[in-house]
């Protein structure tokens, strides 16, 4: 039996009838899961990025189900509600990124037991694109893929990727493992002017307003180990050999979080894929002004009606 647990519903804006409860991982890790169950034409899975939480998703949600879609989202283990890292709980820190296949787990036992509307579909941004590109070769069953500013690579600066070897080697060696990577920190308040996020003023203050309401929610930079971590997961997933999937790949001309490069290079190589470059977007995709994000919902939505025929292996 799944346990209920808080839906902050006074941040989410997002369609009524929302619940959320709380999963168990293997590891007894405590996750959270959103679910927003309007629509007759299946179940978007929304795989967020690091720092997110499921309320974010709510004008998202809100956004699917006026086009026929349910959806479900996840507070990965370290952000939003789930459990945090005991040593500090505004730092983002795994020490490999099989723990967060050990949440999907948990997330495909929880729909299994909410036997939510099929076909299922897959929508994951930026780290979710990374956890649900390994999903997919986990067997994740859904009838097809969008991929938001994927984290296929990791965006370093000159100097950083020429010391990140170094820093790595050394951090546990030396006791930094669970410090902060370089150039970031705890959690702080950024200005509308200096956000490499969206171009959109009221989605910005969106954002910012649901950590400043419930700075709970609110986390800072990454560990040095998830850096680490992360690194070695998109080598990983570049290696291997590419999936039989429908997948429509998004991601803005103006991306500075994530590395373009290998999205273009995981893209080219995909049988039935489609890589889309919104032009003048940045990160956010799905809270980009609206002559922006409304064409990008517009074509998810429009990619995953396509593809619903695809019901008996989307479902499980």
């Amino acid at each position: 039996m799944l346990e209920p647990a808080p839906y902050l519903a006074d941040i989410a804006e997002g369609p009524s009838g929302a619940q959320a409860y709380w999963l168990r991982a293997a590891d007894g890790t405590r996750i959270r899961l959103g679910v927003w169950p309007q629509g007759d034409k299946g179940t978007v899975l929304m795989f967020p990025g690091r720092t997110e939480y499921i309320e974010k998703y709510g004008r998202v949600a809100a956004e699917f189900a006026a086009r026929g879609y349910g959806m479900i989202a996840v507070d990965w283990r370290g952000q939003g509600l789930a459990d945090r890292p005991a040593h500090r709980r505004d730092m983002g820190h795994v020490m490999s990124f099989d723990e967060y296949r050990e949440d999907v787990a948990a997330v495909r036992e929880a729909l299994r037991v909410l036997n939510l509307r099929g076909p299922h579909f897959l929508l994951g941004h930026s780290m979710g694109g990374a956890i649900g590109l390994r999903a997919l070769y986990d067997g994740l069953p859904v009838a097809a893929t969008v991929f938001s500013a994927p984290m296929w690579g990791i965006r370093m600066t000159g100097f950083l990727k020429a010391i990140s070897g170094i820093v790595m080697g050394l951090s546990k060696p030396l006791g930094l493992d669970k410090t902060f990577a370089p150039t970031t920190g705890p959690a702080a308040p950024m200005a509308f002017e200096d956000n490499p996020l969206t171009h959109d003023r009221d989605q910005f203050a969106y954002m910012e307003g649901q950590t400043a309401r419930h700075p709970e929610l609110a986390l800072g930079g990454p560990s040095i180990t998830w850096v680490h971590a992360a690194v070695e997961e998109c080598a990983t997933l570049v290696a291997l050999d590419p999936l039989d999937m429908p997948t429509l790949t998004m991601i803005g001309s103006e991306e500075s979080i994530v590395e373009p490069s290998a999205v273009h290079a995981r893209m080219e190589n995909w049988p039935g894929g489609r890589l889309e470059v919104i032009e003048g977007a940045r990160h956010e995709l799905l809270m980009e002004v609206d002559a922006l994000r409304t064409p990008c919902i517009e074509a998810i939505a429009t990619w995953f009606d396509s593809h619903s025929a695809r019901r008996d292996a989307a479902t499980g």
